[in-house]
């Protein structure tokens, strides 16, 4: 009669134990999908999801035109904005996060527009090896 019990006790143990690894391995996938189905969103949002619109309006800078922000602006603004809310001086870390993550979008945007203007350029002119005598 105990064995039947023991027996019977390890049996769902075991079924309980197998529900919960397929649902967890269910669960993993849909992660797995979510994140692949979010990480190509395109250039709207960055890892830190600032969109350019609210980086500049942030940082108290124009509306990006293709990529043609004057850097040293930005640089200029961001120091400052950042120096002002100092935790230290009373100023904000949040703000001081927020306009990092400003500063880092508006980089990564002028980054991404001076790459496709060099590969732009480069398949206008032609692909030319260079030569070299050995």
């Amino acid at each position: 009669m105990a064995h039947r019990i023991i027996t019977q006790v390890v049996f769902t143990g075991a079924r309980i134990v197998g529900r919960a690894v397929a649902e967890s391995y269910r669960q993993a996938a849909a992660t797995q999908k979510y994140a692949a189905a979010t990480q190509n969103t395109g250039n709207t949002f960055s890892s830190s999801n600032i969109t350019m619109e609210e980086a500049c309006k942030i940082l108290n800078i124009g509306p990006s035109r293709m990529g043609q922000i004057d850097m040293e602006h930005v640089t200029e603004r961001f120091k400052r904005l950042f120096d002002l809310n100092e935790p230290g001086k009373g100023g904000s870390f949040y703000l001081q996060s927020k306009i990092l993550r400003a500063r880092e979008r508006i980089e990564r945007e002028v980054r991404h527009y001076q790459q496709v203007a060099e590969r732009e350029a480069e398949l206008k002119e032609g692909w030319k090896p260079k030569m070299s005598k050995d």
